[in-house]
């Protein structure tokens, strides 16, 4: 069956590789070499073994080497079971630097460039980040200087914080999204989600802020020069609070770079991951994500720590 004489597969045999080979090619990724050989081990209880490696163009040595190690037990299987359940648990949102991060916080001694293999290995990759809102309308009201001049480093919680409004869209509607997120850890402080974007979402987010921290004397709060932001309600509600106000220069995104750089995360990894029915599906799929970003997601550049876990050690010591 599927074979010929004269040293040649049959055209039914031809077939039957061509669709094993076409069944290997639509997981995600290439197969690799361990996998063709596996392959090809099934394959020649029906076929001579020499013209399966002549069309795969394997050589016999790679072919039994690969087929060795597949009957050899797994040394990272454990490893292999912990980082699909941290991918899963993540729902996909954490690359390899993350991965090893969260193993090593489960008390796991790897490096990152052997979770890397390990989950190309298992085909696991990341989801990757995908016209956003502009706010700006001209010279409204009053401008403020640059005072963060690209400098986001903090030292400590509610000394330096960020703001801007993105636009969402769920089907025909837009949803506008206006946070703060402290620069100290990136964690977002408070956040209003609106219909449209005006000043009472602006205000809300402001007063959410304000109950949940004390003493901000002397907090510089960082924007780009929305209109919102030159308003003079807005102006004198951070006096009120004695908050130093902080604009970035004209059409200049990279200087609140920290915000932008919230907006696509979340972009990447709950709007353009899932499906939303309705704007109120959305909206309660946002809280629970803030509070995961906030407490469960945890950034390299925050040592293997989610936002909220190094904020209290920043306090804590």
């Amino acid at each position: 069956m599927g074979k010929a004489s004269g040293g040649k597969l049959a055209p039914e045999g031809r077939e039957c590789v061509t669709k094993k080979s076409e069944g290997l090619s639509r997981g995600t990724g290439s197969p690799g070499t361990s996998q063709w050989a596996e392959a090809i081990d099934e394959l020649r209880s029906e076929y001579p073994l020499d013209l399966l490696l002549e069309l795969r163009k394997m050589a016999r040595s790679v072919f039994y080497y690969h087929l060795k190690r597949l009957e050899e037990p797994d040394k990272y299987a454990v490893e292999k079971e912990e980082i699909k359940s941290i991918f899963h648990e993540h729902k996909g949102r954490y690359g390899y630097r993350r991965v090893t991060w969260e193993m090593r916080n489960r008390g796991y001694v790897i490096n990152h460039k052997t979770v890397q293999r390990l989950m190309t290995e298992m085909h696991i990759k990341c989801k990757m980040r995908k016209v956003r809102y502009r706010s700006y309308k001209g010279e409204v009201g009053s401008l403020a200087p640059n005072i963060i001049g690209r400098n986001f480093v903090a030292t400590e919680p509610n000394r330096k914080w960020a703001t801007d409004v993105t636009q969402i869209n769920i089907g025909a509607t837009k949803l506008y999204l206006s946070p703060i997120l402290d620069m100290l850890n990136g964690e977002i402080i408070s956040h209003n989600i609106s219909n449209s974007p005006n000043l009472e979402q602006i205000y809300d987010m402001l007063d959410k802020a304000f109950d949940k921290c004390d003493n901000l004397d002397g907090l510089v709060l960082h924007s780009d020069q929305g209109w919102q932001y030159q308003h003079f309600g807005y102006r004198k509600r951070l006096e009120g609070h004695h908050i130093i106000q902080s604009m970035s220069r004209k059409g200049n995104c990279l200087d609140n770079s920290m915000m932008e750089n919230f907006f696509g995360i979340m972009k990447s990894e709950l709007l353009y991951a899932e499906k939303f029915e309705s704007p109120e599906d959305f909206t309660k799929a946002l809280e629970e994500y803030i509070d995961y970003y906030n407490n469960k997601r945890i950034k390299s550049r925050l040592k293997g720590k989610s936002p909220v876990q190094y904020r209290t050690l920043s306090i804590t010591g």
